[in-house]
């Protein structure tokens, strides 16, 4: 059992929530120690220190207007193209078997490529090549870091096979949320011309705001070698816009999207994790997250893109003496992007913008005990 639950912290500690795309699902990993959930763990001394490294991959082409594929913009070749890569360092220090605390720090690069942004989209039958319309752009660096406290509420030694944790956290604004990269345009006589400007949303490397999250993990050994686990995520963003207009260029300043959102987001997951033996266990569950329309504290106004993800996530894990390490690949069942606060003021209630996300995420996460 101790092995069991030992392999599973690396499974419970797989990343709260991510990017999937257009949706800005901000990088916001489990930083380091915050799912201790091994007997084996709380009987190790106290003032225990962990580091631990995540990487995360996924590539978003797949436009949803609602619960409906706009596959029209892949026929066409009009689609975007979200391609994110994400490091997160995270460092947790244990000053007793139930109170941990840690740091996240997390470290991107994305790329996104589009017609609409540049050129523009090709009208049908105009004999432009999409191939030769299509231009990038980046962003790369430190996003924003996370603090973060968990508590586990049972005392592990009198009920080593369940315990549920809670946690609060706090997000900073230390990521970028105004990169900008040069665009391509073209003027009255079809000249290009370069125009730098921000990034959209689904890039940028922060959000602007101070957040506040509230956390929940746990397990619970059903059998000699299964073991359910579960964790929540909510992230509160209490400031409404950051103040980055998105079109500088444009001769008025739409007041309800003409500037980027500080949206909420929400993560949650749970499942099985079973042990084959060897320090491996497979794991088998569900996942989902997303960005609402409206947030639970302060307006809702400015740009975003809002709606969530369904997936269901096997992963492996492995474990030796303090070494872990887990993959697992979240596959995307069902994608809605929701009406937002701006669709919702149409007068004729027919508003809804759509949202590239991606089939898939690869998710790897090592760490160490110390």
């Amino acid at each position: 059992m101790k092995r069991i639950l030992y392999t599973l912290f690396a499974l419970v500690c797989v990343t709260e929530s991510f990017s999937q795309g257009c949706v800005a699902v901000r990088h916001m990993s489990c930083a380091a120690a915050n799912s201790l959930s091994s007997a084996e763990y709380f009987k190790q001394k106290n003032a225990q220190w962990q580091i631990s490294t995540g990487y995360r991959y996924f590539r978003s082409h797949r436009h949803f207007v609602g619960d409906v594929e706009q596959t029209q913009r892949a026929e066409a070749r009009t689609e975007v193209v979200n391609l994110s890569h994400a490091l997160d360092l995270g460092i947790s220090y244990q000053p007793n078997i139930r109170l941990s605390f840690s740091v996240n720090v997390p470290i991107q690069y994305n790329d996104r490529s589009s017609l609409y942004e540049h050129y523009g989209n090709p009208a049908a039958g105009s004999g432009m090549d999409p191939a030769k319309n299509r231009f990038h752009t980046q962003s790369q660096g430190i996003g924003d870091v996370r603090l973060s406290a968990t508590y586990w509420m049972l005392n592990p030694y009198k009920l080593p096979k369940f315990n549920f944790a809670l946690g609060l956290g706090i997000k900073l604004p230390t990521g970028n949320y105004k990169a900008t990269d040069d665009f391509h345009k073209l003027d009255k006589e079809k000249r290009e011309y370069l125009i730098n400007k921000p990034v959209d949303q689904s890039i940028q490397l922060g959000d602007g705001g101070v957040g506040y999250s509230l956390e929940t993990q746990g397990y619970w050994q059903i059998a000699k070698k299964t073991t359910v686990y579960f964790n929540g995520f909510y992230l509160f963003n209490p400031k409404e816009t950051n103040g980055v207009v998105r079109s500088p260029e444009a001769t008025t300043i739409d007041l309800v999207t003409g500037t980027f959102s500080v949206a909420d987001q929400f993560a949650g997951r749970a499942g099985f994790s079973q042990s084959i033996g060897n320090g491996l266990s497979l794991m088998l569950g569900g996942r989902l997250e997303g960005v609402p329309a409206i947030d639970v504290f302060g307006g809702s106004k400015g740009f975003r893109r809002p709606g969530y993800i369904v997936s269901v996530e096997p992963g492996i894990a492995y474990m030796k003496g303090k070494f872990s390490a887990a993959a697992t690949v979240p596959y995307a069942l069902y994608r809605n992007r929701t009406r937002s606060y701006a669709d919702r003021l149409d007068p004729l209630g027919v508003k809804h913008g759509d949202a590239a996300f991606a089939d898939y995420l690869v998710s790897v996460n090592i760490s160490r005990w110390f």
